[in-house]
Protein backbone atom coordinates (compact mmCIF):
# COMPACT_ATOMS: atom_id res chain seq x y z
CA UNK A 1 0.00 0.00 0.00
CA UNK A 2 1.22 3.48 -0.74
CA UNK A 3 2.23 5.69 2.03
CA UNK A 4 -0.22 8.81 0.32
CA UNK A 5 -3.25 6.46 0.75
CA UNK A 6 -2.31 5.24 4.05
CA UNK A 7 -2.11 8.63 5.72
CA UNK A 8 -4.93 10.08 3.09
CA UNK A 9 -7.53 11.42 5.62
CA UNK A 10 -5.47 12.12 8.48
CA UNK A 11 -6.17 15.74 9.25
CA UNK A 12 -3.51 18.11 9.08
CA UNK A 13 -1.37 15.72 7.75
CA UNK A 14 2.15 17.08 6.12
CA UNK A 15 4.19 14.86 3.67
CA UNK A 16 8.12 16.26 3.42
CA UNK A 17 10.62 13.48 1.34
CA UNK A 18 9.16 14.17 -2.65
CA UNK A 19 8.48 10.10 -3.11
CA UNK A 20 6.03 7.96 -1.96
CA UNK A 21 7.00 4.35 -0.90
CA UNK A 22 5.27 0.88 -0.61
CA UNK A 23 4.75 0.00 3.15
CA UNK A 24 4.60 -3.51 3.88
CA UNK A 25 4.78 -3.35 7.36
CA UNK A 26 3.78 -0.51 10.32
CA UNK A 27 5.11 -0.57 13.47
CA UNK A 28 5.16 1.86 16.92
CA UNK A 29 8.18 -0.15 18.17
CA UNK A 30 11.47 0.54 16.26
CA UNK A 31 13.10 -3.10 16.82
CA UNK A 32 10.23 -4.72 14.75
CA UNK A 33 10.62 -2.38 11.88
CA UNK A 34 11.99 -4.39 8.92
CA UNK A 35 12.00 -3.24 4.61
CA UNK A 36 9.73 -1.51 3.26
CA UNK A 37 7.71 -0.71 6.64
CA UNK A 38 6.33 2.48 8.39
CA UNK A 39 7.31 3.71 11.63
CA UNK A 40 5.05 5.75 13.49
CA UNK A 41 6.80 7.45 16.45
CA UNK A 42 4.13 7.54 19.32
CA UNK A 43 4.69 9.13 22.95
CA UNK A 44 5.04 6.82 25.52
CA UNK A 45 4.44 6.66 29.14
CA UNK A 46 8.06 6.47 29.99
CA UNK A 47 9.78 6.76 26.41
CA UNK A 48 9.13 9.03 23.22
CA UNK A 49 9.28 6.91 19.78
CA UNK A 50 10.34 10.20 18.65
CA UNK A 51 13.90 9.42 19.66
CA UNK A 52 14.36 6.00 17.83
CA UNK A 53 13.50 6.98 14.15
CA UNK A 54 17.11 7.04 13.42
CA UNK A 55 17.24 3.36 14.56
CA UNK A 56 13.92 2.60 12.67
CA UNK A 57 15.42 3.92 9.43
CA UNK A 58 18.45 1.34 9.90
CA UNK A 59 16.54 -1.46 10.02
CA UNK A 60 14.94 -0.98 6.64
CA UNK A 61 11.76 1.83 7.29
CA UNK A 62 10.86 3.16 3.86
CA UNK A 63 8.85 6.36 5.96
CA UNK A 64 8.29 7.53 9.29
CA UNK A 65 5.19 9.34 10.72
CA UNK A 66 6.07 12.22 13.62
CA UNK A 67 4.51 14.78 15.39
CA UNK A 68 4.37 18.27 13.80
CA UNK A 69 6.95 19.57 16.30
CA UNK A 70 9.42 17.49 15.87
CA UNK A 71 12.26 19.11 14.32
CA UNK A 72 14.43 16.27 13.19
CA UNK A 73 15.36 14.99 9.75
CA UNK A 74 15.89 11.85 8.37
CA UNK A 75 16.54 10.52 4.94
CA UNK A 76 12.84 8.48 4.31
CA UNK A 77 9.72 10.41 3.81
CA UNK A 78 8.06 11.69 6.98
CA UNK A 79 4.76 12.52 7.61
CA UNK A 80 4.00 15.00 10.34
CA UNK A 81 1.03 14.64 12.09
CA UNK A 82 -0.89 16.68 15.26
CA UNK A 83 -1.00 13.87 16.78
CA UNK A 84 0.77 10.57 16.45
CA UNK A 85 -1.56 7.77 18.28
CA UNK A 86 -4.06 9.31 16.90
CA UNK A 87 -2.74 8.70 13.37
CA UNK A 88 -1.71 5.19 14.68
CA UNK A 89 -5.17 4.23 15.22
CA UNK A 90 -6.18 5.55 11.97
CA UNK A 91 -3.05 4.22 9.48
CA UNK A 92 -4.18 0.54 11.34
CA UNK A 93 -7.65 0.49 10.24
CA UNK A 94 -6.60 1.37 6.74
CA UNK A 95 -3.51 -0.57 6.65
CA UNK A 96 -5.79 -3.68 7.86
CA UNK A 97 -8.57 -3.11 6.14
CA UNK A 98 -11.00 -1.20 8.41
CA UNK A 99 -12.17 -4.95 9.76
CA UNK A 100 -14.19 -3.61 12.06
CA UNK A 101 -16.58 -2.16 10.17
CA UNK A 102 -17.37 -6.00 8.89
CA UNK A 103 -17.69 -7.42 12.38
CA UNK A 104 -20.34 -6.70 15.07
CA UNK A 105 -18.00 -4.77 17.85
CA UNK A 106 -19.29 -4.25 21.45
CA UNK A 107 -17.48 -2.29 23.31
CA UNK A 108 -17.63 -2.42 27.28
CA UNK A 109 -16.23 0.56 29.64
CA UNK A 110 -16.47 1.15 33.40
CA UNK A 111 -14.29 0.98 36.59
CA UNK A 112 -15.86 -2.67 37.60
CA UNK A 113 -17.26 -5.21 36.18
CA UNK A 114 -16.06 -5.19 32.59
CA UNK A 115 -14.71 -8.98 32.61
CA UNK A 116 -17.33 -10.41 33.79
CA UNK A 117 -19.82 -8.58 31.49
CA UNK A 118 -17.53 -10.08 28.66
CA UNK A 119 -17.85 -13.08 29.81
CA UNK A 120 -21.60 -13.43 29.64
CA UNK A 121 -22.14 -11.50 26.52
CA UNK A 122 -19.47 -13.97 24.73
CA UNK A 123 -21.69 -16.75 26.15
CA UNK A 124 -25.14 -15.16 25.21
CA UNK A 125 -23.55 -14.46 22.09
CA UNK A 126 -22.39 -18.18 21.17
CA UNK A 127 -26.20 -19.33 22.77
CA UNK A 128 -27.10 -17.80 19.57
CA UNK A 129 -25.18 -19.38 17.26
CA UNK A 130 -22.74 -16.69 16.41
CA UNK A 131 -18.89 -16.64 16.39
CA UNK A 132 -17.45 -14.50 19.09
CA UNK A 133 -13.81 -13.10 19.78
CA UNK A 134 -12.96 -11.34 22.96
CA UNK A 135 -10.18 -8.66 23.51
CA UNK A 136 -10.07 -8.27 27.14
CA UNK A 137 -8.34 -8.10 30.34
CA UNK A 138 -7.97 -11.76 31.01
CA UNK A 139 -6.92 -12.58 27.29
CA UNK A 140 -7.47 -12.01 23.89
CA UNK A 141 -8.92 -15.45 22.49
CA UNK A 142 -11.39 -16.97 19.31
CA UNK A 143 -11.82 -20.06 17.46
CA UNK A 144 -10.58 -21.65 20.67
CA UNK A 145 -6.99 -20.08 19.98
CA UNK A 146 -5.55 -18.06 23.37
CA UNK A 147 -3.55 -15.19 23.76
CA UNK A 148 -1.77 -13.20 26.39
CA UNK A 149 -2.26 -9.79 26.42
CA UNK A 150 0.33 -6.91 27.66
CA UNK A 151 -3.12 -4.74 28.40
CA UNK A 152 -6.93 -4.44 28.64
CA UNK A 153 -7.30 -2.78 25.24
CA UNK A 154 -4.33 -2.81 22.82
CA UNK A 155 -2.59 -0.15 21.39
CA UNK A 156 -4.23 0.79 18.09
CA UNK A 157 -2.44 -0.94 15.74
CA UNK A 158 -3.03 -4.32 17.44
CA UNK A 159 -6.13 -3.97 17.93
CA UNK A 160 -6.96 -3.53 14.19
CA UNK A 161 -4.72 -6.71 13.01
CA UNK A 162 -6.24 -9.01 15.87
CA UNK A 163 -9.78 -7.68 13.97
CA UNK A 164 -8.25 -8.24 10.56
CA UNK A 165 -6.93 -11.65 11.87
CA UNK A 166 -10.57 -12.18 13.78
CA UNK A 167 -12.49 -11.72 10.47
CA UNK A 168 -10.26 -13.85 8.53
CA UNK A 169 -11.58 -16.73 10.83
CA UNK A 170 -14.76 -16.33 10.61
CA UNK A 171 -15.34 -14.63 13.80
CA UNK A 172 -19.26 -12.14 13.44
CA UNK A 173 -18.89 -10.53 16.75
CA UNK A 174 -16.11 -9.06 18.83
CA UNK A 175 -16.47 -8.61 22.81
CA UNK A 176 -13.99 -5.84 23.80
CA UNK A 177 -13.28 -4.06 27.30
CA UNK A 178 -12.08 -0.70 26.24
CA UNK A 179 -10.05 1.08 29.37
CA UNK A 180 -10.17 4.80 30.17
CA UNK A 181 -6.62 4.24 29.56
CA UNK A 182 -6.71 3.07 25.73
CA UNK A 183 -9.84 5.38 25.35
CA UNK A 184 -7.69 8.11 26.30
CA UNK A 185 -4.49 7.34 24.00
CA UNK A 186 -7.23 6.99 20.94
CA UNK A 187 -6.65 3.08 20.73
CA UNK A 188 -10.32 2.30 19.98
CA UNK A 189 -11.03 5.71 17.97
CA UNK A 190 -11.22 4.05 14.39
CA UNK A 191 -13.02 0.92 15.61
CA UNK A 192 -16.84 0.98 14.19
CA UNK A 193 -18.73 -0.16 17.26
CA UNK A 194 -21.94 -1.57 17.31
CA UNK A 195 -23.30 -1.62 21.32
CA UNK A 196 -21.57 0.31 23.84
CA UNK A 197 -21.91 -0.62 27.51
CA UNK A 198 -21.17 1.46 30.57
CA UNK A 199 -20.93 -0.59 33.75
CA UNK A 200 -20.29 1.88 36.52
CA UNK A 201 -17.54 4.46 37.50
CA UNK A 202 -15.79 4.31 40.86
CA UNK A 203 -12.23 5.66 42.15
CA UNK A 204 -9.13 4.41 39.89
CA UNK A 205 -6.71 5.21 38.08
CA UNK A 206 -6.16 8.68 39.48
CA UNK A 207 -2.55 8.38 38.93
CA UNK A 208 -2.98 8.54 35.65
CA UNK A 209 -6.18 10.95 35.17
CA UNK A 210 -5.44 13.02 38.18
CA UNK A 211 -9.38 13.56 38.68
CA UNK A 212 -12.43 11.94 38.80
CA UNK A 213 -13.62 14.06 36.13
CA UNK A 214 -10.79 13.43 33.92
CA UNK A 215 -11.53 9.82 34.14
CA UNK A 216 -14.89 10.04 33.50
CA UNK A 217 -14.90 12.07 30.15
CA UNK A 218 -11.98 9.88 29.28
CA UNK A 219 -15.06 6.78 29.60
CA UNK A 220 -17.75 9.53 28.44
CA UNK A 221 -16.16 9.79 25.05
CA UNK A 222 -16.70 6.13 24.02
CA UNK A 223 -20.57 6.99 23.88
CA UNK A 224 -20.33 10.80 22.87
CA UNK A 225 -17.76 10.75 20.53
CA UNK A 226 -16.60 7.59 19.40
CA UNK A 227 -20.37 5.59 19.11
CA UNK A 228 -21.72 8.35 17.52
CA UNK A 229 -19.27 8.08 14.32
CA UNK A 230 -18.96 6.36 11.22
CA UNK A 231 -21.03 4.09 9.17
CA UNK A 232 -22.82 2.11 11.85
CA UNK A 233 -23.45 5.37 14.18
CA UNK A 234 -27.64 5.41 12.68
CA UNK A 235 -27.80 1.43 14.06
CA UNK A 236 -25.17 2.18 17.05
CA UNK A 237 -26.85 1.78 20.69
CA UNK A 238 -25.70 2.30 24.15
CA UNK A 239 -26.49 0.12 27.10
CA UNK A 240 -26.25 2.39 30.51
CA UNK A 241 -26.37 1.09 34.31
CA UNK A 242 -29.06 3.36 35.72
CA UNK A 243 -28.45 2.34 39.07
CA UNK A 244 -25.15 4.95 38.49
CA UNK A 245 -25.44 8.31 38.69
CA UNK A 246 -22.87 8.43 36.55
CA UNK A 247 -24.71 6.25 33.68
CA UNK A 248 -27.82 9.46 33.68
CA UNK A 249 -25.06 11.75 32.75
CA UNK A 250 -24.09 9.87 30.00
CA UNK A 251 -27.36 9.95 28.73
CA UNK A 252 -28.11 13.56 28.88
CA UNK A 253 -25.23 13.82 25.92
CA UNK A 254 -26.09 10.32 23.65
CA UNK A 255 -27.97 10.97 20.31
CA UNK A 256 -27.96 7.41 19.86
CA UNK A 257 -30.42 5.22 21.00
CA UNK A 258 -30.12 3.36 24.54
CA UNK A 259 -30.93 1.11 27.18
CA UNK A 260 -31.37 1.49 30.51
CA UNK A 261 -30.56 -1.13 32.89
CA UNK A 262 -30.74 -1.66 36.96
CA UNK A 263 -33.13 -2.67 39.84
CA UNK A 264 -35.71 -0.89 39.50
CA UNK A 265 -39.18 -0.30 37.08
CA UNK A 266 -37.54 3.06 35.62
CA UNK A 267 -35.18 0.97 33.68
CA UNK A 268 -35.68 -0.64 30.34
CA UNK A 269 -33.92 -4.13 31.64
CA UNK A 270 -34.70 -4.70 35.47
CA UNK A 271 -34.35 -7.41 38.38
CA UNK A 272 -36.61 -8.11 41.04
CA UNK A 273 -36.52 -11.05 43.40
CA UNK A 274 -32.97 -11.69 43.26
CA UNK A 275 -31.79 -14.53 45.50
CA UNK A 276 -28.32 -15.45 46.18
CA UNK A 277 -26.87 -18.20 47.97
CA UNK A 278 -23.05 -19.57 48.05
CA UNK A 279 -23.67 -21.67 44.93
CA UNK A 280 -25.86 -19.12 42.95
CA UNK A 281 -27.68 -15.70 42.08
CA UNK A 282 -30.99 -16.16 40.69
CA UNK A 283 -34.21 -13.76 40.22
CA UNK A 284 -36.52 -12.48 37.51
CA UNK A 285 -35.48 -10.28 34.56
CA UNK A 286 -37.53 -7.90 32.86
CA UNK A 287 -37.26 -6.87 29.13
CA UNK A 288 -39.61 -5.35 26.58
CA UNK A 289 -42.21 -7.60 25.92
CA UNK A 290 -41.47 -10.38 28.10
CA UNK A 291 -39.68 -11.77 31.55
CA UNK A 292 -37.29 -13.99 31.90
CA UNK A 293 -36.41 -16.01 34.99
CA UNK A 294 -32.55 -16.82 35.31
CA UNK A 295 -29.80 -18.64 37.48
CA UNK A 296 -25.98 -18.49 37.18
CA UNK A 297 -23.17 -19.63 39.32
CA UNK A 298 -21.98 -15.84 39.70
CA UNK A 299 -22.42 -15.41 43.54
CA UNK A 300 -23.34 -11.78 44.68
CA UNK A 301 -25.97 -9.15 43.78
CA UNK A 302 -23.27 -7.28 42.45
CA UNK A 303 -23.22 -9.66 39.56
CA UNK A 304 -27.26 -8.94 39.23
CA UNK A 305 -25.88 -5.65 37.30
CA UNK A 306 -23.32 -7.34 34.69
CA UNK A 307 -26.08 -10.22 34.09
CA UNK A 308 -28.31 -7.02 33.38
CA UNK A 309 -25.63 -5.61 31.08
CA UNK A 310 -24.66 -8.80 29.08
CA UNK A 311 -29.07 -8.98 28.75
CA UNK A 312 -28.99 -5.23 27.80
CA UNK A 313 -26.23 -6.13 25.48
CA UNK A 314 -28.01 -9.42 23.81
CA UNK A 315 -31.40 -7.07 23.12
CA UNK A 316 -30.06 -4.53 21.48
CA UNK A 317 -28.76 -7.30 19.45
CA UNK A 318 -32.00 -8.82 19.26
CA UNK A 319 -30.69 -12.20 20.61
CA UNK A 320 -33.59 -14.30 21.59
CA UNK A 321 -34.69 -14.13 25.46
CA UNK A 322 -34.21 -18.08 25.64
CA UNK A 323 -30.58 -17.35 24.18
CA UNK A 324 -29.74 -15.13 26.58
CA UNK A 325 -31.54 -16.96 29.78
CA UNK A 326 -28.90 -20.09 28.08
CA UNK A 327 -25.54 -17.81 27.98
CA UNK A 328 -26.06 -16.55 31.53
CA UNK A 329 -26.89 -20.13 32.81
CA UNK A 330 -23.66 -21.31 31.21
CA UNK A 331 -21.02 -19.22 32.97
CA UNK A 332 -20.00 -21.37 36.09
CA UNK A 333 -16.12 -19.51 36.56
CA UNK A 334 -14.02 -16.29 35.18
CA UNK A 335 -10.40 -16.66 36.11
CA UNK A 336 -9.73 -14.60 39.22
CA UNK A 337 -13.28 -13.49 39.83
CA UNK A 338 -14.68 -15.16 43.23
CA UNK A 339 -12.42 -18.20 41.77
CA UNK A 340 -12.68 -21.24 44.55
CA UNK A 341 -9.18 -22.74 45.93
CA UNK A 342 -10.86 -26.28 46.04
CA UNK A 343 -9.63 -27.61 49.47
CA UNK A 344 -10.78 -30.17 52.45
CA UNK A 345 -10.16 -27.81 55.16
CA UNK A 346 -14.16 -27.09 55.71
CA UNK A 347 -12.88 -23.62 54.44
CA UNK A 348 -14.11 -21.04 51.98
CA UNK A 349 -11.25 -19.34 50.15
CA UNK A 350 -11.43 -17.17 47.04
CA UNK A 351 -9.45 -15.42 44.77
CA UNK A 352 -10.39 -12.37 43.43
CA UNK A 353 -9.64 -9.13 41.30
CA UNK A 354 -10.85 -6.51 43.14
CA UNK A 355 -8.45 -3.95 43.47
CA UNK A 356 -10.40 -0.68 44.16
CA UNK A 357 -12.26 0.35 47.32
CA UNK A 358 -16.17 0.44 45.47
CA UNK A 359 -14.96 -3.76 44.11
CA UNK A 360 -13.95 -4.51 47.90
CA UNK A 361 -17.31 -3.78 49.10
CA UNK A 362 -18.82 -5.18 46.69
CA UNK A 363 -17.27 -8.63 47.30
CA UNK A 364 -16.72 -8.54 50.73
CA UNK A 365 -20.48 -6.91 51.54
CA UNK A 366 -21.37 -10.66 49.48
CA UNK A 367 -19.21 -12.87 51.84
CA UNK A 368 -20.20 -11.45 54.98
CA UNK A 369 -23.82 -12.37 53.75
CA UNK A 370 -23.14 -16.04 52.83
CA UNK A 371 -20.42 -16.57 55.75
CA UNK A 372 -21.34 -18.47 59.01
CA UNK A 373 -17.85 -17.81 60.41
CA UNK A 374 -15.28 -15.13 59.97
CA UNK A 375 -14.03 -13.38 57.56
CA UNK A 376 -10.25 -12.87 56.63
CA UNK A 377 -9.16 -10.97 53.96
CA UNK A 378 -5.39 -11.03 51.96
CA UNK A 379 -4.94 -7.65 50.62
CA UNK A 380 -2.60 -4.72 49.47
CA UNK A 381 -2.35 -2.37 46.44
CA UNK A 382 0.03 -1.55 43.87
CA UNK A 383 2.87 0.14 43.62
CA UNK A 384 3.45 3.71 41.51
CA UNK A 385 -0.21 4.05 40.84
CA UNK A 386 -3.38 5.68 42.73
CA UNK A 387 -2.14 6.38 46.28
CA UNK A 388 -5.19 7.80 46.95
CA UNK A 389 -7.44 5.00 47.14
CA UNK A 390 -4.86 2.89 49.32
CA UNK A 391 -6.71 4.33 53.15
CA UNK A 392 -10.17 3.62 51.22
CA UNK A 393 -9.20 0.90 50.59
CA UNK A 394 -7.97 -0.50 54.38
CA UNK A 395 -11.02 1.43 55.14
CA UNK A 396 -13.11 -0.89 53.20
CA UNK A 397 -11.43 -4.28 54.72
CA UNK A 398 -10.84 -3.18 57.93
CA UNK A 399 -14.97 -2.08 58.11
CA UNK A 400 -16.20 -5.70 56.71
CA UNK A 401 -13.26 -8.13 57.78
CA UNK A 402 -12.80 -9.47 61.26
CA UNK A 403 -9.00 -10.12 60.05
CA UNK A 404 -6.97 -8.40 57.31
CA UNK A 405 -3.70 -8.94 56.53
CA UNK A 406 -1.71 -6.04 54.72
CA UNK A 407 0.84 -7.17 51.96
CA UNK A 408 2.56 -6.34 48.97
CA UNK A 409 0.65 -6.59 45.44
CA UNK A 410 2.39 -5.31 42.84
CA UNK A 411 4.77 -3.08 44.62
CA UNK A 412 6.98 -2.06 41.12
CA UNK A 413 9.22 1.28 42.24
CA UNK A 414 8.14 1.90 45.50
CA UNK A 415 8.80 0.84 48.82
CA UNK A 416 6.21 -2.00 50.58
CA UNK A 417 6.24 -0.57 53.85
CA UNK A 418 5.48 3.01 51.93
CA UNK A 419 2.48 1.48 50.71
CA UNK A 420 1.87 -0.51 53.51
CA UNK A 421 1.32 2.94 55.90
CA UNK A 422 -0.90 4.06 53.63
CA UNK A 423 -3.56 1.17 53.99
CA UNK A 424 -2.96 1.59 57.30
CA UNK A 425 -3.98 5.27 58.03
CA UNK A 426 -7.46 4.05 56.69
CA UNK A 427 -7.76 0.84 58.41
CA UNK A 428 -6.58 1.79 61.77
CA UNK A 429 -9.77 4.19 62.21
CA UNK A 430 -11.98 1.12 62.24
CA UNK A 431 -9.52 -2.01 63.13
CA UNK A 432 -7.80 -0.78 65.97
CA UNK A 433 -6.25 -4.03 67.34
CA UNK A 434 -2.74 -5.09 65.67
CA UNK A 435 -1.61 -8.61 65.46
CA UNK A 436 1.83 -10.18 64.60
CA UNK A 437 1.43 -13.69 62.87
CA UNK A 438 2.81 -15.52 66.26
CA UNK A 439 -0.44 -14.15 67.52
CA UNK A 440 -2.94 -16.48 65.48
CA UNK A 441 -0.90 -19.44 65.38
CA UNK A 442 -4.17 -20.63 67.63
CA UNK A 443 -6.73 -18.29 66.09
CA UNK A 444 -8.10 -15.11 67.07
CA UNK A 445 -11.19 -13.59 68.76
CA UNK A 446 -11.23 -9.81 68.57
CA UNK A 447 -11.29 -8.34 65.00
CA UNK A 448 -7.86 -6.77 63.69
CA UNK A 449 -5.51 -6.45 61.40
CA UNK A 450 -1.71 -7.96 60.52
CA UNK A 451 1.29 -6.82 58.15
CA UNK A 452 3.03 -9.39 56.42
CA UNK A 453 5.18 -7.70 53.17
CA UNK A 454 5.56 -10.96 51.39
CA UNK A 455 2.31 -11.55 49.92
CA UNK A 456 3.42 -15.43 49.61
CA UNK A 457 3.68 -15.41 53.76
CA UNK A 458 0.53 -13.42 53.94
CA UNK A 459 -1.76 -15.97 51.84
CA UNK A 460 -0.60 -19.03 54.08
CA UNK A 461 -0.72 -16.81 57.18
CA UNK A 462 -4.35 -15.80 56.23
CA UNK A 463 -5.50 -19.45 55.56
CA UNK A 464 -3.76 -20.54 59.04
CA UNK A 465 -5.52 -18.58 60.29
CA UNK A 466 -8.81 -19.86 59.14
CA UNK A 467 -11.27 -22.30 61.53
CA UNK A 468 -13.93 -24.53 59.88
CA UNK A 469 -17.15 -22.46 58.14
CA UNK A 470 -14.49 -18.92 57.70
CA UNK A 471 -13.94 -17.68 54.01
CA UNK A 472 -10.75 -16.37 53.43
CA UNK A 473 -10.54 -14.15 50.40
CA UNK A 474 -7.01 -13.16 48.90
CA UNK A 475 -7.52 -9.80 47.09
CA UNK A 476 -5.81 -7.44 44.35
CA UNK A 477 -4.05 -9.86 41.59
CA UNK A 478 -6.81 -12.43 40.66
CA UNK A 479 -6.09 -13.89 37.38
CA UNK A 480 -2.55 -12.45 37.45
CA UNK A 481 0.38 -14.98 37.41
CA UNK A 482 3.18 -12.60 38.34
CA UNK A 483 4.24 -10.22 40.76
CA UNK A 484 6.05 -7.07 39.71
CA UNK A 485 8.56 -6.12 42.33
CA UNK A 486 11.17 -3.74 41.11
CA UNK A 487 11.34 -3.39 37.31
CA UNK A 488 10.95 -7.34 37.88
CA UNK A 489 8.31 -9.29 36.59
CA UNK A 490 8.27 -12.74 38.22
CA UNK A 491 6.11 -15.64 38.77
CA UNK A 492 3.57 -15.83 40.97
CA UNK A 493 0.02 -16.72 41.12
CA UNK A 494 -2.64 -16.39 44.38
CA UNK A 495 -4.48 -19.49 43.43
CA UNK A 496 -1.20 -21.74 43.17
CA UNK A 497 0.30 -20.49 46.40
CA UNK A 498 -2.99 -20.91 47.97
CA UNK A 499 -2.85 -24.33 47.04
CA UNK A 500 -0.05 -24.88 48.35
CA UNK A 501 -0.75 -23.69 51.25
CA UNK A 502 -3.66 -26.01 51.93
CA UNK A 503 -1.10 -29.11 50.96
CA UNK A 504 1.32 -27.47 53.60
CA UNK A 505 -1.66 -27.26 55.97
CA UNK A 506 -3.09 -30.63 55.31
CA UNK A 507 0.02 -32.87 55.19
Amino acid sequence: MKISKIVQGIEGAAISGGSDPEIKSVHYNSREVGPEGLFIAIRGLQTDGHGYIDDAVQRGATAVVAESGWKGSCSVPVIRVPNTRLALSHIGAVFYGNPSTNLCIIGITGTNGKTTTSYLTEAILTAAGFKVGVIGTINYRFNGKVFTNPMTTPEALDTHRLLRDMLQNGITHVVMEVSSHGLDLHRADHCQFDVAVFTNLSQDHLDYHKSMEAYFACKKRLFVELLNKGPKRKNAVAVINRNDPRGKSIVKELVVPYLYVGHSQESTIWAEDIKTTPEYTSGIIHMPGCMLSFRSELVGRYNVENILAATGIGTSLNIPPESIKRGIRQVRRIPGRLEPVENELDVSILVDYAHTPDALDNVLRTLRGLTSGKLITVFGCGGDRDREKRPLMGEVVGRLSDLAVITSDNPRTEPPDKIIESIISGIRPVRSKEYKARDLKKGFDEPGYLVIPDRKSAIVAGIKAASPKDTVLIAGKGHETYQIIGTETLPFDDRQVAEEAVEDIMS
